[in-house]
């Protein structure tokens, strides 16, 4: 967890079940987004199953599916890589993957950390992913989390 701050305190969630959805596209940078997303669980207590699907717009109807048919999952963290090529291939990918991960969190209530990396090159994506550097996997993670964390608040009160 070195790339998540100091003052990102993890809530505690022993046994909250979290389905981690990652685009497998970019293998070596994904590989740092879930270390830092597995850290981050693993310090919640939670307990959470690894799904892949070939890329990020599959994300989204992927955490559907297991919303509907899956076995009561309290969060979601959505992990890839879209990096800017030659075609507007990019734009198509990064906003969509974006607006339909938005709307399954507003729509539906659901708790989704985003972490799909939106990018210019390798590098940027490496710096991002990185639990060195900016764990954008870990802060995925977090995000999901605070987002179960809070839905339980809420429905305590």
């Amino acid at each position: 967890m070195a790339g998540i701050s100091a003052t990102s305190a993890v809530p505690r969630l022993p046994g909250a079940r979290i389905l981690v959805v990652e685009a497998r596209y970019h293998a070596a940078i994904n590989d740092f987004l879930l270390e830092g997303a597995r850290a981050v669980l693993e310090a919640a207590g939670a307990r959470f199953e690894e799904l892949t699907v070939p890329g990020a717009l599959e994300i989204p109807p992927a955490i559907r599916i297991a919303d509907i048919h899956g076995r009561g999952f309290a969060g979601y963290v959505a992990l890839g890589c879209v990096i800017r090529g030659e075609t507007t291939h990019y734009e198509l990918v990064a906003g969509e993957s974006a607006r339909g991960i938005t709307d399954l969190g507003t729509a539906h209530g659901l708790a989704i950390g985003n972490g799909i990396l939106t990018v210019e090159n390798e590098a940027q994506a490496i710096e991002r992913a990185d639990p060195a550097r900016q764990d954008k996997g870990g802060h995925a993670a977090l995000a999901a989390l605070t987002l179960v964390a809070f839905r339980r608040h809420m429905l305590q009160r």
